[in-house]
């Protein structure tokens, strides 16, 4: 139970004049700062920080810590998130000092055991995914789109075809898939979804022409539905001349089932802190690796990590064709530690039952909710499914954000709400593989509690949270006037 007292000085000015927690060594280099430094970077005068004791400032983020919600009190629903619970053993891995604190710029005859997991890593998720080589350079998902489009803008170069700019994009894509073609340099062409929430054949077909450099897919989409055309799909792509990109966003409903390489796809980013079990949130880290076809392979980052003939691992930076480093130094190597245990700990039957699990705790959650919400997609799904409030709550004007709000009180965090922009006020729910039964009856029975409440009682769902230390926001406003900075500004 959280008492009122422990979230108060939360809310307060916590720094006081004279407190200290920390004491710096005296400076051991002889002479002054003048002697070592230009006098326009010396500081005038003392940094502006925040005056507290040791005992303040661990107290203060104790109190933060309890009132966090985490993988390891709940269930986070997040649809196309991919939360589930990171096994421990993956981080005990990931602190071996033998790679926490091998440094980056040792030579790599210093450093065959971190080379030699990226390699066998690298080989585990081309055979994964079906694809013929893979870079672990990308930091997260997006950045892994962005690598994959610029290899897939360096082909098209590379065969003179230069007017080949376009990318296709579904409406009901990632929001990254298009921002990261923007920055690319490529133009964005949506495509419409038909009535089973798929890929509308006619419109790609519409779309497709000599100035096609490829089409995003997630596979299943955000709707958690596969895209049954998908080899139709692939047939009119390449014979179009463009390429096929999967966001590996949603591997977790396919994963060890079937592969993108298979279904026709030539590039695929992954999210290893998502599919692979590596923590992620608040900013990270993530690691989005990227795997290509062979056709595709000469333009891959650089370095490429790789094995000799005399059986030693090495940094190939021999590759003309390459777009060039992405990353500085190999990636997220933690992160690609935590993934290769995973996938190590699990082996292929593993990872199959992960997948058949992620689908089967969705479709449990559908079955349960459709008597209570709407779905407009209402047909098996795979590792999501995205439900809408009903005509009578909405007569109510109780909206998705009411009922995300309410589910705080219920000690649930909500799930993706709003997205995909095709589907209005859309709640996006992916349990994940990691839930146990109770965990998933404990979140539908605070969703179907709620549409009660928003029948009988409405407003009680409209003013939620009513429990949390922090109450309902004013979005619009946080978002054009931000507090970013420790101090107190005017009145608040």
């Amino acid at each position: 139970m959280i008492r009122l007292r422990d979230y108060e000085p939360l809310l307060n000015e916590l720094s006081v004049p004279g407190r200290r927690g920390y004491y710096l060594p005296e400076c051991d280099v002889p002479g002054k700062a003048e002697d070592y430094l230009p006098s326009e970077a010396l500081r005038k005068e003392d940094a502006p920080l925040p005056e507290l004791s040791e005992v303040d400032v661990v107290r203060h983020f104790s109190r933060l810590s309890d009132l966090n919600y985490c993988i390891e009190t709940g269930i986070y629903p997040l649809g196309s998130c991919t939360m589930k619970y990171n096994p421990k053993i993956n981080e005990y891995a990931a602190s071996l000092p033998e790679f926490a604190n091998l440094h980056p710029m040792v030579p790599v005859s210093a450093a065959q055991g971190a080379l030699e997991l990226m390699y066998k890593l690298q080989k585990y998720l081309a055979e994964i995914t079906g694809m013929d080589a893979v870079t672990l350079q990308p930091a997260a998902g997006a950045h892994g789109e962005y690598t994959g489009l610029a290899i897939i803008a360096a082909y098209h170069r590379s065969r003179g075809d230069h007017d080949r700019v376009e990318v296709l994009v579904p409406d009901s894509a990632h929001g990254t898939n298009p921002a990261s073609a923007a920055v690319a340099g490529l133009k964005v062409i949506e495509i419409p979804s038909d009535s089973r929430g798929l890929v509308d054949l006619e419109g790609l077909k519409a779309a497709l022409g000599p100035r096609t450099a490829a089409l995003m897919l997630t596979n299943p989409n955000t709707l958690g539905l596969f895209e049954s055309d998908i080899v139709e799909i692939a047939r009119l792509v390449h014979e179009a001349g463009g390429l096929l990109y999967y966001d590996g966003a949603n591997l977790n409903g396919t994963m060890g089932v079937c592969r993108p390489g298979d279904m026709g796809f030539d590039v695929v980013h992954l999210n290893l802190h998502k599919t692979f079990s590596t923590p992620h949130g608040g900013g990270g880290p993530g690691s989005g690796p990227v795997g290509v076809k062979k056709h595709l392979e000469p333009f891959l980052p650089v370095p490429v990590v790789a094995l000799s003939e005399s059986g030693e691992y090495y940094l190939d930076y021999d590759r003309p064709q390459s777009i060039g480093r992405v990353r500085t130094f190999y990636g997220n190597f933690g992160v690609c530690v935590k993934a290769y245990a995973y996938i190590r700990r699990l082996g292929p039957e593993g990872l199959k039952r992960v997948c058949e699990y992620a689908v089967l705790h969705a479709n449990y959650i559908w079955a349960r909710l459709r008597e209570h919400y709407r779905f407009r997609y209402d047909r098996i799904c795979k590792h999501e499914c995205v439900a809408m409030p009903t005509k009578e709550m909405m007569d109510n004007d109780v909206h998705t954000k009411d009922i995300a709000k309410r589910l705080m009180d219920y000690g649930y965090h909500a799930p993706t709400i709003y997205f995909p922009l095709i589907v209005p006020e859309a709640l996006m729910i992916e349990p994940t593989e990691t839930e146990t039964l109770q965990e998933l009856d404990g979140f539908c029975d605070a969703l179907i509690a709620i549409k009660k409440e928003a029948l009988e009682n409405p407003q009680v769902v409209k003013d939620a949270p009513h429990n949390t230390p922090v109450r309902r926001l004013d979005d619009v406003a946080a978002a054009k006037n931000p507090i970013l900075n420790w101090r107190k500004l005017g009145n608040l």
